[in-house]
């Protein structure tokens, strides 16, 4: 679920691009650095999430993509948005993997008492 948030945000984020240099007056260079740099940021953390700390660079880009909102107001909401459903799937995640975790010890209990 991680992956397929960072999938979509990257979209948002690569579209904040052109919204900066035409709407915000950002400087070309500095919107392309920003804007692009954190699509693909996403897109390789998206490929990286078998690994613990690539989750904590998930959560960096929620909060580069919130702090956005400093320049295109609209980011508040919309890294809002892409931040809580972060944090749901990383909720969720961990859930599931912990009932997977107990249906596969309690299997693993049954087969020995069957024994």
């Amino acid at each position: 679920m991680c992956a397929a948030i960072l999938a979509l945000e990257s979209i948002a984020l690569g579209l904040t691009t052109p919204v900066m240099i035409m709407i915000a007056d950002v400087e070309r260079t500095t919107a392309l650095v920003v804007g692009l740099g954190l699509a693909v940021a996403c897109l390789v953390v998206a490929g990286l999430l078998r690994k613990e700390w690539a989750y904590h660079a998930g959560s960096a880009i929620q909060v580069a993509a919130v702090a956005l909102g400093f320049v295109i107001p609209l980011m508040f909401v919309l890294g809002g948005i892409f931040a809580l459903l972060w944090g749901g799937a990383i909720f969720l995640g961990r859930k599931i993997e912990r009932e997977k975790r107990e249906a596969w010890t309690a299997w693993l209990t049954d087969q020995q008492a069957a024994r």
